[in-house]
C-alpha cells in the first residue's frame, strides 16, 4: 500500500528534501487565559506542545539559526532549506501587528521556504485570515488545525472548547484563501474504539473531497513541472506554479499517537487506570486502516510522533523511533 508521504509532498513542491525548524513565538492560547478554560487541553504539556520548539526569548531569527545547527549535525548537504514550524501553543491567537512582525521574520530568512503555524479552529478571525493569505503570497504556508477527534464527549473529556462546526468553518475560510490546511488527529484517546479513531479519520478525509476544488481529474498531479521560484529567498529552489497541484494537494492529516506527559491532568487520569495506552501492535494495525480510509492524494504528514523522553509516562515503547517507523513501514508496505 501507498500514500502520499510529507517527505514526498515536500520534495514535489520544492524540488529537493526540506526540514523543519520547530519555533516558539510566545503565544498563549485561549484554553489557558479563560476563553475558554485555564487549565489547558487534558494531554498538554507546559511548553504548549512545544517540547521540541526553541526558546521563546529567543527572536524567530535566533531560533532559526539554532535550529539549522541542530539539523546540520544530522545531515550531509551543502544547502539545506527549511520551512518555519510555529510549533507552540497556538499561534494565531495574538494582535496582527504582533503575528505579522514574527511571521514575516520568519518568511525573510533566506533558508527558508515556507511557513507552518499551528492553531486552533476558533482563532482565526477576518484580519488574521487576511494576514495568512497576504503571507501565502509570498512563501508558500500551511495552516494546522487541532482538531483531534470528532467525538464530542471525548472533545469534552480533553477540553479541546470548541465544536466540530467550528472546525468545518475554519477549513472553509482557510480553503478560500488557498493555503495547505492540516489537522492534527489523536489516537488512542481514552474511551474511543478502534472504529471511534477511524470515523475521525475518515470525517477529515470526506471533508478535504467535499472542498476539492480540483476540475481535471484525469491529469496526472503526482509530477507537474516545476519553475524556479522567484520569491526572496527562494531562488533556486524549486516550487510548482501549477496552480491545479496546490488544489490536489490542499489538504493533509497529522496521525498523532497520544502521549501521556509527566505533569497533565491525563497522566493523572492514566496513573489512577482509567484507560490504557495503545500497544505497538494494534497502533501499527491502527495506522494501516487509517491509511486505507483518506483520499490517495491527501498529504500524510505524521504517522506517529515523538514524545520528550524525559517527561514521557506512557506508551514507552514509542521512545524507540527507529523500532516504531520499522513496524509502521512493514506493515504499510504489506498490507493490501
Amino acid at each position: 500500500m501507498k500514500y502520499y508521504s510529507l517527505n514526498n509532498y515536500l520534495k514535489d513542491t520544492f524540488g529537493k528534501k526540506v526540514y523543519k525548524i520547530a519555533i516558539n513565538g510566545g503565544f498563549t492560547c485561549p484554553n489557558r487565559d479563560g476563553k475558554p478554560d485555564r487549565r489547558g487541553c487534558i494531554f498538554c504539556s507546559g511548553v504548549g506542545s512545544g517540547d521540541f520548539a526553541g526558546k521563546p526569548k529567543q527572536t524567530i531569527s535566533e531560533q532559526i539559526e539554532a535550529g539549522k545547527v541542530l539539523v546540520q549535525a544530522k545531515i550531509k548537504e551543502e544547502h539545506p532549506v527549511y520551512i518555519a514550524y510555529f510549533q507552540a501553543f497556538t499561534n494565531t491567537y495574538a494582535t496582527v501587528e504582533e503575528l505579522r512582525k514574527k511571521y514575516f521574520e520568519a518568511i525573510n530568512h533566506p533558508d527558508i521556504v515556507g511557513i507552518s503555524i499551528a492553531t486552533r479552529p476558533d482563532c482565526l478571525d477576518e484580519d488574521v485570515l487576511a494576514l495568512l493569505y497576504e503571507v501565502n503570497k509570498i512563501k508558500p504556508l500551511w495552516v494546522e488545525l487541532g482538531l483531534q477527534t470528532v467525538h464530542s464527549a471525548t472533545a469534552s473529556y480533553i477540553r479541546r472548547g470548541y465544536d466540530l462546526a467550528v472546525y468545518e468553518e475554519a477549513v472553509e475560510k482557510l480553503q478560500k484563501i488557498g493555503v495547505h490546511i492540516v489537522t492534527h488527529i489523536i489516537l488512542g484517546l481514552p474511551d474511543e474504539s478502534k472504529e471511534m479513531m477511524l470515523e475521525s479519520v475518515r470525517y477529515v478525509g470526506d471533508l478535504a473531497k467535499r472542498f476539492d476544488t480540483t476540475t481535471d481529474e484525469s491529469k496526472d498531479c503526482s509530477k507537474p513541472e516545476v519553475n524556479s521560484c522567484t520569491n526572496s529567498g527562494i531562488n533556486k529552489v524549486a516550487v510548482k506554479s501549477e496552480d491545479n497541484f496546490g488544489k490536489k494537494h490542499q489538504f493533509g492529516i497529522k496521525l498523532q499517537l497520544l502521549h501521556i506527559i509527566r505533569g497533565t491532568d491525563l497522566a493523572k487520569d492514566y496513573e489512577a487506570g482509567k484507560f490504557q495506552a495503545l500497544t505497538l501492535e494494534d497502533y501499527v494495525d491502527l495506522i494501516v486502516d487509517c491509511l486505507k480510509v483518506l483520499p490517495e492524494d491527501m498529504v500524510i504528514h505524521r504517522i506517529t510522533g515523538d514524545g520528550d523522553k524525559r517527561t514521557l509516562i506512557a506508551p514507552l515503547w514509542s521512545g524507540d523511533k527507529k523500532r516504531v517507523l520499522n513496524a509502521l513501514n512493514k506493515a504499510i508496505n504489506e498490507a493490501i
